[in-house]
């Protein structure tokens, strides 16, 4: 057995092993997908490319848009591609200040945004907040690309599996997915494929047939660090075909590596040592359930009310029946109670049942934050969009139950992800050349999208009642002859810092410490000038004043201070 057959052999019993430790989960998520998401999900080799009916348990769609509007609401608040929602920094806040540093980091942070308006990274962005809401777990796979620097592969349910490191963070996935006979061709070559997808290809007659590929991401364990190549990176990237070895010698389609672990992994929430995270969806699939059911028992109430099960005469047995509006039937009536009448009383009342339907789509879109994204999106002709201030006020309770989930986004999804950016803008040669003061420094990713910020605003309404307390105590001070002491206990500089950061303002807008303190410095010194130049006609009429006066009064005058009776000594002194 070779190096290349044993390998694959490996990946072979690891996706066995990932596949048992998945099983699990696979009920829930069909259970998902059949009541929120019938179109996505990949859990049998033939699910793909169907387009069979698959809504038939939705009755009520109130999850599935509730979902859409937790995506779409995620997109908006936290990745908009209408407005700046990262910017990069440092560590040291003095070189933040520095002209050439501040400018180096605005260049390559619009680079950024550009590959993203470019690319297909808010597609499948959202794709990836849907499968989060739904699934509690989303993959996107990110690749160089020659035209768009990278570009993104997003996965379903069901077609990935994912491990973690000791640290709890994913640096493992599986993806088994199936390519047409052209499309495998197209992407690895034919001199890479097996002999029987070559055969295929070369007769021509089979090229839109199925084959199963299995792509594997994972650190590398044997590898040369000093080397450049692929082969040696970090994490390798293979791909093989599942059902056969392929034609050449490596027995991979591709062998390849990352420096970085190439996939976007987030999870909603987990606990313990999971390594799925569990969803809003999976949260609301008993309301959903119940709103299924609920809409269901409504309409067969209804369907009594308008159109109720009949008690026709035998004698009718064989003649056509016109039950439609305006339909007329003639038989003989032989009796007072003969003729067509309802079988029982259909007078149901479904007031309590349309309460309980309500009941629970209130519950459904609570559980999917429906009230506060619909709230990043209020705008209309007599007033501006809300703020993040906004939203912290009137959502406060919302946001501090979503703050765990926005950190995990931040830390799983959006920084990883603009690491692989700067990687990709750094391989690609179009990250600009940046100051001798960067050299050695580590970057940081501050959000301010607008949830980041309202998170922050939380803490502004607190800073507001500090500061009309403090104020109060002053003035009641002042009013009643003391000094206003309390005032001394605020840090003004800090409090300013402070606020500015909480709601987001532009660091820019905010004069820097040291500015601050020439600013001060001169402005005293210009007090100070002010105050002498006041003081210099008092001491000329003063002076004016003394030089009238008659020296033998002058002298009573200070004998008098002195203690001395004699005006002449005192003169004299």
């Amino acid at each position: 057995m070779n190096g290349a057959t044993s390998l694959r052999q490996k990946y072979l019993i690891r996706r066995g092993a990932l596949f048992t430790e998945r099983a699990s989960w696979m009920p829930q998520y069909r259970e998902l997908s059949r009541n929120i998401m019938p179109r996505t999900g990949r859990f049998l080799a033939t699910d793909r490319n169907k387009g069979d009916k698959r809504h038939n348990s939705i009755i009520d769609s109130t999850t599935t848009r509730a979902l859409r509007v937790l995506a779409a609401g995620l997109m908006a608040g936290m990745t908009s591609p209408a407005r700046p929602w990262f910017r990069l920094g440092t560590n040291d806040p003095d070189l933040m200040e520095y002209g050439p540093v501040k400018t180096w980091l605005s260049d390559v942070t619009r680079g950024m945004q550009s590959i993203f308006s470019k690319s297909n990274t808010y597609r499948s962005l959202h794709t990836l907040y849907e499968e989060l809401g739904a699934y509690g777990t989303g993959v996107s796979i990110t690749l160089p690309d020659f035209e768009d620097v990278l570009r993104h592969y997003p996965t379903t349910c069901g077609e990935y599996m994912i491990a973690a490191d000791h640290r709890g963070e994913v640096n493992a996935l599986y993806r088994e997915f199936d390519m047409t006979v052209s499309a495998l061709v197209g992407q690895f070559g034919v001199q890479n494929v097996s002999q029987g997808v070559k055969s295929m290809f070369d007769k021509g007659h089979n090229l839109d047939a199925w084959v199963t590929v299995l792509h594997v991401i994972e650190p590398r364990a044997d590898r040369d660090p000093a080397s450049k190549l692929a082969r040696d990176m970090p994490f390798t990237s293979n791909y093989m075909e599942v059902g056969s070895d392929t034609a050449n010698n490596m027995g991979f389609l591709r062998e390849s590596g990352f420096k970085r672990f190439p996939a976007l992994a987030p999870r909603w929430h987990t606990a313990g040592g999971d390594i799925y995270g569990n969803s809003p969806g999976m949260e609301a699939l008993g309301d959903t359930k119940q709103l299924q059911h609920g809409q269901l028992r409504k309409a067969q109430a209804i369907d009594y009310k308008v159109k109720p099960p009949l008690q026709i005469p035998v004698a009718m047995k064989n003649l056509p029946l016109a039950t439609l509006p305006g339909g007329v039937m003639y038989h003989d009536q032989t009796g007072p109670h003969n003729g067509i009448r309802t079988a029982f009383d259909v007078n149901l009342d479904i007031t309590g049942q349309l309460e309980d339907i309500r009941d629970v789509r209130e519950r459904i879109n609570k559980t999917f934050y429906v009230d506060l994204f619909l709230m990043l999106a209020q705008a209309d002709s007599t007033r501006q969009p809300v703020t993040a201030r906004e939203i912290a006020e009137r959502h406060e309770e919302k946001l501090l139950m979503l703050g765990p989930v926005l950190e995990r986004l931040h830390n799983e999804l959006l920084k990883p992800f603009i690491d692989l950016t700067f990687d990709r803008m750094i391989d690609a040669g179009i990250v600009p050349p940046p100051p001798e003061e960067m050299q050695g420094q580590d970057l940081n990713v501050d959000f301010i999208s607008m949830l980041a910020q309202a998170q922050r605003a939380i803490g502004v309404s607190s800073v507001d009642r500090l500061l009309q307390t403090v104020g109060t105590i002053a003035t009641f001070q002042h009013q009643a002859g003391m000094s206003p002491g309390a005032m001394d206990k605020l840090d003004f500089d800090g409090i300013v810092d402070a606020y500015g950061d909480m709601l987001g303002v532009d660091p820019n807008l905010i004069v820097g410490n040291e500015e601050v303190a020439i600013v001060r410095q001169q402005r005293a010194q210009a007090a100070a000038q002010q105050a002498q130049a006041a003081a210099i006609p008092a001491a000329a009429g003063a002076a004016k004043a003394l030089g009238d006066t008659d020296a033998e009064n002058l002298g009573d005058v200070v004998s008098k201070f002195s203690g001395y009776g004699g005006p002449g000594l005192a003169v004299a002194a």
